[in-house]
């Protein structure tokens, strides 16, 4: 059989820079910084890193209660992100009600906030009688796909991901597997994720996270840098909408991009340190799958995240790909890292740099460091035609995806 081309046709986005993907990229543009310092964080003994990128949810009572009433803030802001996704598409909720149309959205695990909430609930007097049912459906690891479900009555492929930081972008690429192998016409594909202190937490505990600029958040942090220390946790969703492409073409659809090639794979080595072996074969193996090579790729979004050990293992990988031949940049320095909102949020900005005709640097790389001199680092904002790009996300676990797209 032979395998049909799968295109983006639309995208949403709430992001800690606000509301809609235009939104994200302008405050890209604007070289703006979300991260914020969470001072009531401070009552958590033990947490170093006091940094934030939030997002202000607004108008979420515009959702009816009977499917709000399941939601934690990440499935509203899931949904939120998907009916402007739609409406960039151009299509109704009408059309999506068959079997012939799904989702598949990504998360690290279900609501943070509801999760730990139902602990402190529970445990003082081990009583379950102090819990709503509802809390069960917000703190399930695929909460997110299964609102989306029962909210836009999809019939078809209801999926979630759940690789920690490479969720959402496993989710646009098992997406695009369905559809090119004839398995659904048309899904909604991305990622969602919560802050709470809790999250900032776990990675505190892993030395992960930016502990040096508690009083100055717009410095941090800082991907590729000399002085980065580490990441900061962000929140916010990114919904695409995947199609068929001659369907798309038939409805005279304005076609984002067309996905060209995807590759997902473990390292089979450490559960937290970041493998660049592993990275190489997962870049290559997009680029086999889309069948270019490394000269054909235009710019490259990186993974890079601020942390000491992660950025260089990435860098060192771009570097045995690319060489210094492909601009590359981080988005995190702006948003945080949104964590299995992560890969669709950055994957959006950077579809946006290629309809517009430019690349866009990161915030906060002032001077890269010398574990991460090995690739070309956008400085400052190139205009240029990008034709072709490739976006990473590489997780907790060795679990590494990277994923090809080009202008139609």
């Amino acid at each position: 059989m032979k395998e049909r081309r799968v295109v983006v046709t639309g995208m949403g986005c709430v992001s800690p820079l606000g509301y809609g993907a235009r939104r994200l990229f302008d405050g890209i543009l604007d070289n703006e910084s979300a991260v914020e310092k969470m001072p009531e964080w401070s009552e958590y003994d033990g947490l170093h890193s006091l940094l934030a990128a939030p997002c202000e949810i607004r108008g979420e009572k515009d959702i009816p209660r009977k499917f709000r009433r399941s939601m934690s803030p990440m499935s509203v802001m899931a949904t939120q992100a998907a009916e402007e996704a739609l409406a960039n598409a151009g299509v109704s909720k009408g059309e999506i009600r068959d079997d012939r149309c799904g989702c598949v959205t990504g998360s690290t695990m279900g609501s943070a906030k509801v999760i730990n909430q139902a602990y402190e609930l529970v445990l003082p007097e081990k009583d379950f009688t102090t819990l709503t049912s509802m809390m069960f459906f917000k703190c399930m690891a695929h909460s997110v796909s299964a609102n989306l479900a029962s909210y836009f009555s999809f019939q078809g492929a209801v999926m979630s991901t759940s690789a920690a930081c490479a969720s959402s972008l496993q989710a646009i690429g098992t997406g695009y597997d369905m559809i090119r192998c004839a398995r659904q016409d048309i899904m909604l594909c991305g990622g969602a994720e919560e802050i709470h202190p809790t999250v900032t937490g776990i990675f505190d505990l892993l030395y992960a996270t930016s502990v040096n600029f508690n009083d100055e958040p717009e410095a941090t942090p800082r991907p590729f840098d000399s002085r980065r220390d580490g990441l900061v946790c962000g929140e916010g969703a990114a919904i695409l909408v995947l199609e068929d492409y001659a369907r798309a073409s038939a409805r005279n659809a304005d076609i984002l991009c067309e996905i060209t090639g995807y590759n997902t794979g473990g390292s089979g080595d450490h559960v937290s340190q970041s493998n660049s072996e592993a990275m190489i074969r997962c870049m290559n193996g997009a680029m086999r799958d889309a069948g270019v090579g490394p000269d054909d790729i235009d710019y490259l979004n990186a993974h890079a995240t601020g942390t000491i050990q992660g950025d260089a293992a990435e860098a060192a990988a771009i570097g045995a790909v690319f060489a210094d031949k492909v601009p590359v940049s981080s988005l995190k320095g702006y948003i945080g890292h949104t964590m299995g909102a992560s890969g669709a949020m950055e994957l959006a900005a950077s579809l946006l740099m290629m309809r517009e005709g430019m690349c866009l640097p990161g915030r906060n790389l002032e001077i890269p460091g010398e574990d991460c001199s090995a690739i070309r680092h956008l400085k400052g904002i190139e205009e240029r035609d990008v034709s072709r790009i490739m976006k990473n996300s590489f997780a907790f676990g060795g679990v590494n995806a990277s994923i090809v797209c080009e202008r139609v």
